[in-house]
C-alpha cells in the first residue's frame, strides 16, 4: 500500500487530504455525514488489509516457534489455531466497526504483493535468517497500515464531534 497522495483519486487519499476536514464548523450536516462515512469505510478497509496482513505474520511466527521447538508438525495442520482469534499477536483500537470492507479484492490484491515476494511466500521453505526478515519486512508493512488508520480514525473522530457539537446545540435549543 503506497502511501496518501495529495490529489490523489484513492479515498484513502482523499480522507487524509487536510482539505477534507478543513472548515467543518461550515459544512453542511449532510455533506459531514458523508464524509463521515467515507472516513469510517476507509478505516474499515483498512483494518481488514491489516488483519490480511497480521494472519501471515501470525503464520510466518508460528513456522519460527515450531522449528525453535523441534516439532515435526505440519503448519497446515496448525491454521486454524494461527489464524484464530484467540491467537492473535496484535491489539486493534477498539472500535466497533459496522461497515464490512469494500475493495475486497483490491485489498487482497495488496496483500499478495507484499506476500507473493519469493522472499516470504513459502515460510516452511526459507531459512531462518529468512524467515526473520520475512517477517520483519510483513511488520513494517502492518505499521505503515495501522499508521494510515490511526490517521483515518483521526478524521472520523473530527467529523463525529462536529456532528455531535451540532447535535448537542440543536438540543439544547430544543429545550431552551
Amino acid at each position: 500500500m503506497t502511501a496518501p497522495m495529495a490529489g490523489g483519486r484513492r479515498r484513502v487519499d482523499r480522507v487524509l487530504d487536510p482539505e477534507f476536514v478543513a472548515d467543518l464548523a461550515g459544512t453542511d450536516l449532510q455533506t459531514l455525514s458523508a464524509k463521515r462515512l467515507d472516513a469510517e469505510q476507509e478505516e474499515v478497509d483498512l483494518s481488514y488489509v491489516r488483519r490480511l496482513i497480521q494472519g501471515r505474520i501470525d503464520i510466518a511466527t508460528a513456522e519460527q516457534q515450531r522449528r525453535s521447538s523441534g516439532s515435526t508438525e505440519s503448519l497446515v495442520d496448525q491454521l486454524a489455531s494461527i489464524l484464530s482469534d484467540d491467537n492473535s499477536s496484535t491489539t486493534g483500537s477498539g472500535r466497533h466497526l459496522n461497515a464490512q470492507p469494500s475493495r475486497v479484492d483490491e485489498h487482497r490484491r495488496v496483500v499478495e504483493r507484499v506476500v507473493s515476494d519469493v522472499r516470504i511466500s513459502d515460510v516452511a521453505t526459507l531459512n531462518d535468517e529468512q524467515l526473520v526478515n520475512a517477517i520483519d519486512l510483513l511488520r513494517r508493512h502492518e505499521e505503515h497500515v495501522s499508521k494510515l488508520r490511526r490517521r483515518v480514525q483521526g478524521v472520523v473522530d473530527a467529523l463525529a464531534a462536529e456532528i455531535g457539537r451540532r447535535m448537542a446545540a440543536e438540543t439544547e435549543a430544543t429545550f431552551n
